[in-house]
C-alpha cells in the first residue's frame, strides 16, 4: 500500500486534541474524526488535521504547500448552513484536488429530501408521498397528502427537530408543528407519509460500479406500546436513552430472502437515480405486510468505529482499515467532469 499524504478536513471544533488522555473516547463529539484520523496514520498514511469552520484561505495555503494526494473530507455544513457542504466539495473539484466522500451533484440531490423523492418516484423506487412547507409562509391544508404524517426539515440532517410531536394526524396539528419547525429550527420544512413499520438502512459504496452492504436495522427493545418508533435526536445521539429504551442497531434478522434482495437492489438504485458516489446510507421503512419505502439517502454517513455504515461494512468482509482504504481509493479515482 503507497503511503499518502491525507489532508483530514473537518469543523474547528471537531479536531481531535493531541493528547487524548482523560477522554472518553466512546462519547467524544470528535469520535468519527479520531477514529478516521488515527487509523489512517496506524495504516501509515502521513495525516494532517485542518479545521475548516468558514475558512476557505488555511485550506488552500495546505493544498498548495503541502500538496496531499487527497483530502479526507469531513465537513457536513458551511458557515453553518448545511446546503453548503456541496459548494465546500466544489471549491475542492476547482483546487483540482481529489477528496473522499460524495460528488456536488450527489450532495445535491440527495440532500433534497423533497427533490431527491421526485427522483425516486420518477424511477419507480418507492418513496412515502410528501408536501413542502417554504420558510417564511403560513402552513395551509395539505393537498396531496394523508395522515398520520411526519414533518422533518427539508435539508438538515441528524434528526434535527424530530421527535414524538413530529408526528401529526391532523391538519391543526400539521401545521402547528410545521410553524413550529420554522421558528425553532428554521428553514424548509417537509412533511411526509408516516410509515409505520421497521427502521432499516442499506450501506453503498463506489462510483460508478457500486455495491451494497447487508441490510441494518435500528431496534427498540424497550419501547413503550403505542409509540411510533422513530429515530429522533435522543434515540440517536442519547447513550442513556439508548440504554433505557433497549436502542441499538444491528444486521436485520428474519427478512425472506427475496425481499432483503429487493430493499438491497432499491437502495442501489436511489443511489444511482440520485448520482451519488464515494458512499453512502439509504434509509427505509418496512412496513409489517412487508412493503418497503426510501425514505431518504445520506451521502458522506457516520464513518466512526463502530457505527452503522462501519459495522454493515465489517459483515460485508472489510475491516475498519480496508474501509478507510477502499473509500481513499474512490476519491482518487473519481473524476468530476466523467460523473463517476
Amino acid at each position: 500500500m503507497k503511503r499518502l499524504r491525507i489532508l483530514a478536513v473537518m469543523h474547528d471544533a471537531l479536531v481531535p486534541p493531541e493528547d487524548v488522555s482523560g477522554h472518553d473516547l466512546a462519547t467524544v463529539d470528535w469520535k468519527m474524526e479520531f477514529d478516521v484520523t488515527i487509523s489512517l496514520k496506524q495504516m501509515g498514511h502521513e495525516v494532517r488535521c485542518l479545521g475548516v469552520d468558514n475558512k476557505l484561505d488555511i485550506l488552500r495555503e495546505q493544498i498548495e504547500v503541502w500538496k496531499p494526494h487527497i483530502v479526507f473530507n469531513m465537513v457536513e455544513d458551511f458557515y453553518n448552513i448545511p446546503t453548503y457542504d456541496v459548494n465546500f466539495v466544489g471549491y475542492l473539484e476547482l483546487l483540482r484536488v481529489p477528496y473522499t466522500g460524495c460528488n456536488t451533484r450527489g450532495l445535491m440531490l440527495g440532500r433534497d429530501k423533497a427533490l431527491s423523492k421526485k427522483i425516486l418516484s420518477y424511477h419507480g423506487i418507492p418513496t412515502p408521498k410528501f408536501q413542502v412547507f417554504p420558510d417564511g409562509r403560513k402552513a395551509k391544508k395539505p393537498i396531496r397528502l394523508e395522515y398520520p404524517a411526519i414533518v422533518k426539515s427539508l435539508v438538515k440532517e441528524a434528526s434535527t427537530g424530530i421527535s414524538q410531536a413530529s408526528i401529526v394526524d391532523s391538519d391543526d396539528k400539521l401545521i402547528d408543528r410545521v410553524a413550529f419547525m420554522h421558528e425553532q429550527i428554521g428553514g424548509h420544512v417537509v412533511a411526509e407519509q408516516y410509515i409505520e413499520g421497521r427502521e432499516l438502512y442499506v450501506g453503498v459504496i463506489g462510483n460508478h460500479r457500486p455495491q451494497t452492504f447487508p441490510i441494518w436495522e435500528m431496534l427498540f427493545q424497550k419501547w413503550p406500546e403505542n409509540t411510533p418508533k422513530i429515530a429522533t435526536g435522543k434515540v440517536k445521539f442519547s447513550t442513556h436513552y439508548q440504554k433505557l429504551r433497549g436502542i441499538k442497531t444491528a444486521r436485520a434478522r428474519d427478512l425472506p430472502p427475496k425481499l432483503a434482495r429487493d430493499i438491497r437492489r432499491a437502495s442501489l438504485a436511489a443511489y444511482k437515480a440520485l448520482d451519488l458516489s464515494g458512499y453512502a446510507r439509504i434509509d427505509l421503512r418496512l412496513t409489517p405486510e412487508g412493503k418497503f419505502y426510501v425514505l431518504e439517502a445520506n451521502p458522506n454517513p457516520q464513518l466512526a468505529f463502530g457505527e452503522d455504515f462501519a459495522e454493515s461494512a465489517e459483515h460485508e468482509g472489510y475491516s475498519y482499515e480496508e474501509l478507510l482504504q477502499k473509500i481513499i481509493n474512490l476519491g482518487l479515482s473519481y473524476r468530476p467532469d466523467h460523473r463517476g
